[in-house]
Order: structure tokens, then sequence, then C-alpha cells
């Protein structure tokens, strides 16, 4: 269970620096975890379907004769109708659609602690130290993580049996 602070300070840690004990500080720190953190995690939630990010959400038609896409959604991933301006057009009254949500730090798996905080530490890097070769560095690792990331997060969650499927039933 991280919160945005730790996760910060984690990424602080990476580049060398003091963790930050409030994101209202006034250091330099604080105030670049302040300003980044929202957009550096909801990017990475964005950049990948992560299962844990994943959420199937029924939509109800407004009195306008469309359906509202809520705003914790970063990315849709299915949808049954057409995308326009924040608004989904579709038949029916009711949809389902596939969608990565925005997801509080504190219910981060671990393999996705590791990535935003060398994602955080990369974005922090030249502001903070000024060194190029510790952001290449970083970069470097932040690639080697999102690859383990992606393939940890892919193979988490069991199967889905087939049940009553003629051509298995008919081998036994």
């Amino acid at each position: 269970m991280f919160t945005k602070i730790d996760l910060c300070s984690m990424a602080l840690l990476k580049l060398g620096e003091k963790p930050i004990q409030s994101l209202a500080d006034d250091s330099a720190a604080a105030q670049l975890a302040r300003t980044l953190f929202d957009p550096i995690t909801d990017t990475l939630i964005a950049s990948h379907p992560w299962r844990f990010a994943t959420r199937v959400l029924e939509l109800v038609k407004t009195s306008d004769d469309v359906f509202i896409i809520p705003s914790d959604v970063l990315r849709i991933l299915k949808c049954p109708g057409r995308m326009e301006n924040g608004r989904i057009i579709a038949d029916g009254d009711t949809i389902n659609i596939v969608a990565l949500t925005r997801v509080a730090p504190e219910e981060y798996p671990s393999y996705f602690v590791s990535l935003v905080a060398t994602k955080l530490a990369m974005d922090f890097c030249v502001p903070m130290t000024g060194d190029h070769n510790v952001f290449r560095m970083l970069t470097a690792l932040y690639e080697t993580e999102f690859a383990s990331a992606k393939f940890i997060d892919s193979t988490t969650t069991t199967s889905v049996s087939i049940e009553n499927f003629s051509l298995i039933n008919s081998r036994f």
C-alpha cells in the first residue's frame, strides 16, 4: 500500500535526493511531485491495457440522447458506438464499455509501483539534477521495467475455463 508521497520519495531516492514528507512542501522536489504525479501516472495507465486498471462500465443514456464518458476513464478499449467530444453515440438506453480507469496509488500492484517510481525519477531527473547521463540510465531502466511489468500483468490472471464446448467434450 503505497501513497503518492511514497512513490515520489522512491523516485527521489533513485536520484540520490532526500524523500519528501508532504506534497505541500515548498521544496523543488515536492513542487515537481505535485505537478507531475497525476499526469505521469495517468499516461502510464493509459499506455497499456493493464488488467488492474481495466473495468467494464455500464453507461446510461442521458436526456441529450448520448452516453457521457466518466471522468475517471483514461482510455476506452472497447465501445459499441461512436466517440465524440467526451460522449458516446450509440443505440439503446444502456451500453457497456471496456475502459482503462484511474486507479489510486494504494491499489497499484508491486510491479507497477516500481515502474511508476522509475518513470517519476526519469521525469524528475533533469529538473532536479541536470544530469543527462543519469536520465539516460533511468530511461533504459524504465524500458526494461515497462516490458517486465507488461509481462507480469499479462500472466497474473488465470484463464477462464471453457465449458460446454463441443470439440473439447467430444475428446472425453
